[in-house]
């Protein structure tokens, strides 16, 4: 049997060799974008059909460096389409020919734009994932995507609402070198070579170009040779042709204990004479110095240029706090995540993202097992690793939006299910996301009833095909402290989605990642020692049926 393969896969493995390589004999990061920027954009015009040019590219974390003679193997392939832009997940690796292992490097993600002949835009035909995997990475592409449409307004409001207090103002150095000592300012002139059969500078030289100037500006820092860890987010504003000068400006925005923030403009004009000039892109880029040990050094302090230099080195500050949420929370899997992670203005948009997708992580696993079925109330069990996840599903006479609207609000809960006492709303974070504090009537080992404090993220479909989703995740907050009358739980995993069958018809699915204070009572029910599940769901289907026509009326009258 032929092994199934993706067919917008496309793999790419290239020898080392020293022209590739910096002083160290180490592959250069800006020689490794160009080939990731390369295999992705192979990747989104197998699936388009039609030419692509790189729209953004998410954080990338370097966790190893690639030597000269060691082979690098890239894997790009597309996520997900959507009308005219899709994202493609690329994936480094390196192997060691003479032993035969392989290490993982990085892991990025691109957005790709397909480019027509103007005026015509492109529409991109879906992609139907086959794989688990790949229904995984499609469901997320959706949650990253919105991600990356809050990550200017999330730096805003952070800045806006809670002060960042700079390293500098903890730490005492007897070394500080002045912000501008570190600019650089570099020209390029974009040639046929540097360019796509359209005429477009590539995506992925325009970030080796500015990998260099990057890595200059932090030299000047440290007075040593650094090395690349972190490429933020960051996205192309408009395309550069052949002909085009690139100017590249970088300076050290700010120096931490053991990294720095290095910030890179890249602006575009035609001729020598023209005045004005085009903002292509804006990246920024972290770096450290490493010893012989491998250890990272401790850095000199940074003195910012007044005005501009003290405002980029206040959000040098906010961006390395929300960076390593950002990481903490999203790069490591759902399970890696302490269960109740502290909620504050700078990492809603992380934890929200973070609750989203490990339910639809859960919805997409493949090896579901049927239960139970009674009265049209179907349980199945998805045992893996440590964990033992549930799935109740009905299908009931229901409009999938009336559903959703009466699912998600937590505060109507205990009318349906009878282990819920209350569930008060303690704070509206946006449309989407609600964090709650539910005090339920199960009894805990030291014979208190429990309660929680429970962030509520809803989302609705994307595209045809999609659920309606209302994830449920613990979270902490200062003004929600546990009490001594309540045994304080907590829930890693758990939610509904929803899905419109037909015109008349609604699949309920409801979730849950079991935690030792459910466990018992999961696995009671699913041995069949208790009835528990079965009459509560079917409560729900009586609470449905009940009030969808009091939200038929509520949806007409928006």
């Amino acid at each position: 049997m032929e092994r199934y393969r993706n067919a917008t896969e496309v793999q790419m493995s290239q020898m080392v060799l020293p022209c590739h390589s910096n002083y160290r004999g180490e592959l250069s990061i800006g020689q490794l974008l160009k080939w990731i920027d390369t295999a992705a954009c192979l990747s989104a015009e197998r699936h388009a059909g039609c030419p692509c040019v790189t729209a953004s590219v998410d954080d990338i974390y370097f966790e190893h460096t690639i030597s000269v003679g060691q082979v690098v193997n890239i894997k790009a392939k597309v996520n997900r389409a959507f009308n005219s832009s899709m994202e493609v997940g690329v994936q480094v690796s390196y192997e060691d020919i003479c032993c035969g292992k392989q290490w993982n490097v990085c892991k990025a993600y691109a957005t790709f734009v397909a480019q027509g002949k103007l005026p015509t835009k492109i529409k991109l035909k879906p992609l139907v994932p086959q794989t688990e995997e790949e229904k995984i990475e499609y469901s997320i592409a959706a949650e990253r995507r919105r991600m990356r449409l809050a990550h200017t307004d999330t730096i805003k409001d952070l800045l806006t609402n809670s002060p960042v207090q700079s390293e500098g103002e903890n730490r005492e150095c007897s070394t500080v070198v002045p912000a501008e000592q570190t600019r650089v300012e570099s020209v390029e002139l974009i040639l046929p070579p540097h360019a796509n059969h359209q005429g477009n500078t590539f995506g992925g030289q325009i970030m080796a170009w500015m990998e260099n100037v990057a890595t200059i500006a932090a030299s000047r820092l440290c007075h040593a040779h650094p090395t690349l860890k972190t490429i933020e987010m960051f996205h192309f504003r408009g395309p550069s042709q052949v002909g085009d000068r690139l100017l590249f400006k970088a300076i050290v925005n700010n120096a931490f204990k053991n990294s720095m923030e290095v910030g890179v403009c890249v602006e575009a004009y035609r001729h020598e004479m023209e005045v004005s000039r085009r903002h292509i892109n804006s990246a920024f880029m972290t770096f450290v110095v490493l010893n012989g040990d491998g250890q990272p050094c401790t850095l000199p302090m940074l003195k910012p240029e007044p005005g501009d230099g003290e405002r980029r080195f206040k959000e040098a500050s906010a961006r390395k706090k929300i960076r390593l949420d950002r990481k903490y929370v999203t790069s490591c899997k759902h399970t890696e995540v302490p269960l109740s992670v502290p909620w504050d203005q700078s990492n809603k948009v992380y934890l929200s993202y973070n609750n989203v997708s490990a339910l639809k992580t859960l919805v997409a696993k493949a090896n579901w097992v049927l239960a139970s079925e009674r009265d049209k109330v179907k349980i199945y069990m998805l045992e893996e690793d440590k964990f033992l996840s549930i799935r109740i599903e009905m299908t009931i006479s229901i409009d999938a939006t009336q559903a959703f609207l009466l699912l998600s609000d937590m505060g109507r809960r205990h009318e349906w299910d009878e282990h819920y006492v209350c569930a008060e709303l303690v704070q509206q974070v946006d449309k989407d996301d609600m964090i709650y504090h539910v005090i339920s009537r199960t009894i805990s080992e030291e014979n208190k009833p429990q309660d929680f404090v429970i962030l509520a993220s809803q989302r609705k479909p994307c595209s045809k095909g999609d659920p309606y989703v209302v994830a449920f995740r613990s979270v902490t907050l200062p003004t929600q402290p546990a009490k001594p009358e309540y045994t304080r739980g907590e829930i890693l995993c758990s939610g509904f989605c929803i899905w419109q069958e037909t015109e008349e018809l609604t699949k309920v699915s409801y979730y849950n990642q079991a935690t030792p204070g459910v466990l018992a009572y999961i696995t009671t029910n699913i041995a069949g020692l208790s009835s528990s599940f079965h009459s509560t769901f079917q409560a729900c289907e009586q609470f449905l049926q009940k009030h969808k026509e009091d939200v038929s009326v509520r949806l007409q009258n928006l």
